[in-house]
């Protein structure tokens, strides 16, 4: 499946995060949304990145904008991710894959010669009424709150 497009729906999920609160997307109408999709909890790139958007927490705050991960381990690998590095914002469970699917992000992934099926780093904003605002495909973990900071404006 092909990524999302600016302009495109933001297709509705419903889910939990790492505390196993409930998280459905369209609660979240009528504000801004970050959903980042990264490959997997602890690991050196995705630590960076969501390390990014812990820093940045606080401009997220000011701007009323919803950070959202989302990656395919369970509530309790995420809530071991986000106790380890003290991350604020919410990190979601698709363990059926349902939501990597939707967005376009579950695909083909090589690493050291082996291939296998995975998510990719890819990042979405979702404007107030629920449409795909920007995207980013390409993703430099390190500085990429930074990078959807100004996009959001």
């Amino acid at each position: 499946m092909a990524l999302l497009e600016i302009g495109d729906g933001a297709p509705d999920f419903r889910t939990v995060d790492q505390d196993g609160e409930p998280v459905k997307l369209s609660d979240l109408r009528g504000k801004k949304v970050v959903l980042y999709f990264y490959p997997k909890d602890d690991t050196p790139g995705c630590t960076k990145e969501a390390c990014s958007f812990r820093d940045a927490w606080s401009a997220f705050r000011k701007r009323k904008i919803e950070v959202l991960g989302v990656s395919a381990q369970d509530e309790k690998s995420h809530r071991k991710f986000a106790e380890k590095f003290s991350f604020l914002f919410r990190d979601t469970a698709t363990t059926e894959k349902k939501i990597v699917q939707a967005y376009g992000v579950w695909g083909e992934k090589s690493l050291y010669g082996r291939k296998f099926m995975g998510t990719n780093r890819v990042t979405y904003l979702i404007d107030e009424k629920g449409k795909i605002a920007a995207v980013w495909p390409k993703v430099k973990p390190e500085d990429h709150a930074r990078d959807v900071l100004a996009a959001a404006g």
